[in-house]
């Protein structure tokens, strides 16, 4: 038996079932149910074109969520699975989902206590989208299969036929993988997910990302300014995330033309800055510029406003400055 779950047999399942399916409290999704997921791990699941119309699926662990009623099913394939996929349809293209299904003859109509990898073939239509799984069953993969393919006239090209729909599960309070499905709510605060570049926290509202590596967003500046000043580069800024307290962090800087006097009463940026990076309280901050320091103003209600010292030539520097946006 290459297919195990654990707790779905009517006699019980075997020593060796128990040492191989994943056990304990897994990530929660609400009060009574858990996340279904594959366990991370080498590359678990992974789907190969074996033949022009046949794929296979490696081994790996799994929980496959049912019912609130039913619980979840640890799952584990211990041998790879090969799988035919049935000829395309003549007209229409379809999405065909490959996944772990578990039927439990209690709960469903299939009159069958069993787990196993299989198809869902989904339907042949001109806008094919995936088929609407049953409950207690986690989608894996999605094959297109084109109008027409069969073993005699070619079959299916893997390379771009296959789109990876794994999603991951961990134990309770562990980091839950990056995978497909990446827009799931949290289910408690404090819960942490892993986004592609760092770490997401769930406030019990939404993800908070933690020291995110985030793209820089350049501003346009007033008439008169001038971006690389003292060659610190163009000015730009980031939102960012510190120990779960939002921050906006500068760099670059601005030149103007005339010594001590900057343009535009003083204002380097052509408009106010957007909602989300003005500071909950009025924020000054000391920056380097041409000769002496000098404070920039950074006001709530977006305006950034140059506070002059005597001595200030024709540049100032924004690099290092970071101011948080709470109160």
């Amino acid at each position: 038996m290459t297919v195990r779950a654990g707790w779905l047999l009517p006699n019980g399942q075997t020593r060796e079932d128990t040492r191989l399916v994943p056990l304990g409290t897994m990530a929660p999704e609400s009060a009574m149910t858990s996340r279904g997921g594959v366990i991370a791990g080498g590359d678990a699941f992974k789907a190969t074109g074996v033949t022009t119309m046949q794929v296979q699926v490696s081994t790996g662990r799994a929980l496959v969520q049912g019912t609130a009623a039913q619980g979840a099913y640890p799952v584990a394939v211990t041998s790879p699975e090969t799988l035919t996929l049935a000829d395309g349809n003549a007209q229409f293209a379809r999405i065909d989902s490959v996944v772990l299904k578990v039927y439990d003859s209690l709960y469903d109509v299939d009159e069958q206590t069993a787990v196993a990898v299989e198809i869902v073939q989904g339907a042949a239509t001109a806008t094919p989208t995936a088929p609407t799984l049953p409950s207690a069953c986690l989608r894996l993969w999605d094959i297109t299969v084109p109008a027409g393919a069969s073993a005699g006239t070619g079959g299916i090209t893997w390379e771009s036929a296959l789109a990876d729909r794994r999603s991951y599960t961990a134990a309770y309070g562990g980091i839950i993988p990056r995978g497909w499905g990446t827009s799931f709510a949290g289910a408690y605060p404090g819960q942490y997910r892993d986004n592609g570049t760092g770490l997401d926290r769930w406030n019990g509202t939404a993800w908070q990302p933690l020291e995110p590596s985030i793209a820089w967003t350049p501003v346009t500046l007033a008439s008169g300014y001038t971006n690389n000043g003292n060659n610190q580069g163009p000015l730009r800024y980031r939102r960012i995330w510190i120990s779960g307290v939002p921050h906006v962090q500068w760099r670059g800087g601005v030149s103007w033309t005339t010594s001590g006097s900057p343009p535009n009463s003083a204002q380097p940026l052509a408009a106010a800055l957007p909602a989300a990076i003005r500071p909950a309280q009025h924020t000054s901050i000391a920056a380097a510029a041409g000769g002496v320091p000098l404070k920039i103003d950074f006001q709530t209600t977006g305006l950034v406003r140059l506070i002059l010292n005597a001595g200030v030539t024709t540049w100032v520097s924004f690099g290092g400055i970071l101011y948080p946006l709470d109160a």
